[in-house]
């Protein structure tokens, strides 16, 4: 009896033994799964992070303590001419060596940046280190500024060609009423003064009407696509402004072939046309021809073309016509009361419509200027084709 009660409580401290140390084995089992699945979801939310700044259009590096690249995106890999495989683990300064950033890497204000050339000398760019954590990384961002630095360099030239073209007729001005303040003038003198006075107020407030007509253009909302222009009012609009500008001294001809409407605001769809239709009456010596004809295209498209057989454009200006204050001849210019931001509002126009500026010209035999709608912004004025 003793010897079998005996082997029953070692049968029963066996059996202890062996469920702790089970309990032992399920908990450590469980503490591995719950560890894999932890490190699972960090692994999870690593990729994730990656992908978003492998995505990003800035450029994003991770550099370590000894100034190697632990990891680049692609951004980074088009911004400085990395190969993100091949660079892995390459000192920054070997690829990058520009004097302004390798100033900068050894400087101790990360927060200013530094601005330096792109590596393939197609823009600029503008470049943060900032440290993180605490083992001497530093992670360095990158952000492409060429079109930034174009905006802003268009800004300046755009305030220095206003000041330009304001302070021109406002010197002759102010020195006319000098001259009539200090002079003892005769009627036919004074008469003279005032009305070159006059020429040089409405010069200026051609400029002043053709600034806020761009203001407008660029802050207004988009043109609707339920409000319709008949061609044919925009085309005797410009008809009559043209024949008060040429006084008869040039050959006109306007045309509509097939009747449509456009979507969109009448008076920008007129001030494009006018503004074509103007520029050839002043440019057109005397005598030349000018035909401003409207055609719809069978596949619903349709344009405007303003053809003259004046002096022609040289090939070198076409690219550049449309900028703002750009001109071939500054004096011609002034001579035919041009502001320089005719062609610039006409292309705000096109864009505001979805049409396209198209420019033509031959030095010496005249030129071509087309304004061209997409089928969704053109309605065929049925009404029209059927009583012509």
């Amino acid at each position: 009896l003793r010897h079998g009660a005996n082997g029953t409580h070692e049968r029963n401290s066996w059996m202890q033994r062996t469920g702790l140390w089970n309990e032992i084995a399920e908990h450590v089992e469980r503490s591995l799964h719950d560890r894999e699945v932890m490190l699972e979801v960090e692994r999870s939310q690593t990729r994730r992070l990656l992908a978003a700044m492998q995505v990003s259009p800035n450029g994003v590096v991770l550099v370590d303590r000894s100034e190697r690249i632990a990891w680049c995106n692609r951004a980074a890999g088009a911004h400085f001419g990395f190969d993100c495989e091949r660079d892995h683990l390459q000192h920054l300064t070997n690829l990058l060596r520009h004097p302004g950033f390798l100033d900068y890497l050894r400087g101790e204000n990360p927060g200013n940046g530094v601005n330096f050339p792109r590596q393939d000398g197609t823009g600029s760019l503008k470049v943060y280190l900032f440290p993180f954590g605490d083992a001497g990384d530093r992670l360095m961002l990158s952000q492409d500024i060429t079109d930034i630095e174009r905006a802003d360099q268009m800004r300046r030239d755009f305030v220095a060609n206003v000041s330009h073209e304001i302070r021109t007729p406002l010197t002759v001005l102010s020195g006319f009423v000098e001259t009539l303040q200090n002079l003892t003038l005769d009627d036919e003198e004074r008469q003279r003064y005032l009305q070159i006075m006059a020429q040089q107020g409405a010069r200026m407030q051609a400029l002043i009407d053709d600034l806020l007509v761009l203001a407008r253009l660029e802050g207004g909302p988009a043109p609707p696509l339920n409000a319709w222009v008949d061609v044919g009012d925009i085309l005797d609009q410009a008809e009559r402004e043209a024949h008060a500008l040429s006084d008869g001294c040039h050959q006109l001809v306007f045309s509509c072939e097939g009747h449509a409407k456009i979507a969109g605001v009448a008076t920008e769809l007129i001030s494009a046309l006018t503004n074509l239709v103007g520029n050839a009456v002043r440019y057109t010596p005397a005598g030349g021809h000018i035909r401003v004809f409207w055609r719809s295209s069978v596949d619903g498209s349709g344009e405007f073309s303003v053809t003259d057989d004046g002096p022609g454009i040289p090939k070198s200006h076409l690219a550049r016509l449309t900028e703002r204050f750009y001109r071939m001849d500054r004096s011609r210019s002034r001579e035919t009361g041009g502001t320089g931001l005719g062609l610039s509002i006409v292309k705000h126009v096109q864009s505001r419509h979805e049409g396209k500026l198209l420019i033509e010209s031959v030095e010496g035999k005249g030129s071509t200027f087309r304004l061209t709608y997409p089928p969704w912004r053109l309605m065929r004025d049925v009404a029209k084709l059927e009583s012509s």
